[in-house]
């Protein structure tokens, strides 16, 4: 599948470095509108580059389009992609606002196109360990979600000095004035709708609670899109989920699923090879959590306790690689996209499902007055089979 990229800029080089895994993908040619990053970003990887997208688009041998401009450009570089004929994997989120989204399935599948987004993490091993947990019956029925999305003030955090490879500056000023919950949410939602189905209805409180994001001195950066948001969505399995998005509670990607008999637990959204931790009810157990000294020292009721342990990967990682701080495969949803499309089978993260994730965060950043009752709805999705899983297990990254 010979592929194109709009954008070059921080993001740009994460998926560079993905998409050299895979063999099936080919990077034709990219584009930015910024001359210096563009050039900077062909010279790095060796690529072909062109000064314009309409440019890029009247590349024939271009088939596919990844997307990765800011989030405000999203919708319009995307419909331009999609009008050129193009079909079209974005960077999260496929548009800011739900109409958008809606306007952009509708040319697609007006076009017979292919269109997807990000993120893809419900394609990756953490994930798919998950979700073969669930199918296990591990916890036995599941009855409610939590899970957190928080990274701190990021303005603290020098994000004007953050590079990447090729020496394109993090987009600080984009995450801030997009909403946290919009630009974020996907990461655990697209794994909750996997697992337990569409979602039917939102509950949320979203608010920007530190409005002075300014980084550098002298430079004020003052922002009204939400910092933080807590919402509660039902899903039409009849699980609840409870997922916290924000800048401003010290980092933390948690999440716990909590069935009848015991929770299912990831440290970490962001690392695809993070271990899956089983931890079964016990009368010691509960005995245990009401003493502050269990929280203080979790090891040891994890020592004595055999019934917490680590549930078996869908493919082992090194000690170094399951404790990472961050580690994606961001290709892999364009290479699963390049497939169905190559097959002509719809893909994994279908047109519907991305609209799905789209009215979901949506919703929990603009709608806080009232219950929100979604009106999309996608097909079931399905883990990946045996055949997908060697692929992946074969794929030295």
């Amino acid at each position: 599948m010979n592929i194109g990229f709009v954008g070059c800029g921080y993001t740009a080089d994460l998926y560079m470095e993905s998409i050299k895994r895979y063999s099936q993908l080919e990077l034709v040619a990219v584009t930015d509108r910024n001359p210096e990053r563009l050039s900077a970003f062909g010279n790095y990887h060796g690529v072909k580059t062109y000064a314009t997208t309409e440019a890029l688009l009247s590349h024939q041998n271009i088939e596919l389009i990844v997307n990765l401009t800011n989030p405000n450009s999203h919708f319009e570089v995307t419909q331009m992609c999609l009008e050129a004929g193009k079909h079209v994997y974005s960077e999260k989120p496929m548009s800011v606002t739900f109409a958008e989204g809606q306007k952009l399935v509708d040319l697609a599948k007006s076009k017979n196109l292919y269109l997807s987004s990000a993120p893809c993490g419900i394609l990756g091993e953490t994930a798919q360990t998950l979700w073969k947990a669930l199918r296990d019956n591990t916890i036995g029925t599941v009855r409610v979600v939590y899970a957190e999305i928080e990274d701190g003030p990021v303005q603290l955090q020098d994000p004007h000095i953050w590079r990447s490879p090729s020496g394109a500056p993090f987009p600080y000023r984009d995450e801030f004035q997009v909403g946290f919950p919009i630009s974020h949410a996907a990461y655990y939602l697209t794994w909750f709708v996997a697992f337990f189905g569409p979602a039917k209805t939102v509950t949320s409180y979203s608010s920007c609670l530190w409005p002075d994001k300014t980084v550098v001195p002298g430079e004020p950066l003052h922002v009204a899109n939400p910092d933080i948001s807590v919402a509660c969505v039902t899903f039409e399995s009849g699980v609840v989920a409870r997922l916290t998005c924000s800048l401003l509670g010290p980092h933390n990607h948690s999440m716990r699923i909590i069935g009848d008999k015991g929770i299912l637990k990831v440290e970490e959204c962001l690392n695809w090879s993070a271990p899956v931790f089983v931890d079964k009810y016990s009368r010691f157990k509960f005995r245990a959590q009401r003493y502050p000294i269990a929280e203080r020292y979790p090891f040891i009721k994890a020592w004595f306790d055999p019934n917490y342990y680590v549930y078996p990967p869908v493919k082992k990682f090194s000690w170094k690689k399951r404790n990472a701080r961050l580690r994606q495969d961001y290709a892999r949803g364009i290479a699963d996209l390049a497939q169905a499309i190559k097959q002509k089978q719809s893909a994994r993260l279908s047109t519907d499902f991305c609209l799905h994730m789209t009215e979901l965060v949506w919703a929990i950043q603009n709608i806080t007055n009232k219950p929100y009752h979604v009106t999309t709805t996608c097909k079931p999705l399905h883990p990946l089979d045996d055949g997908a899983l060697q692929e992946i297990r074969s794929i030295d990254w």
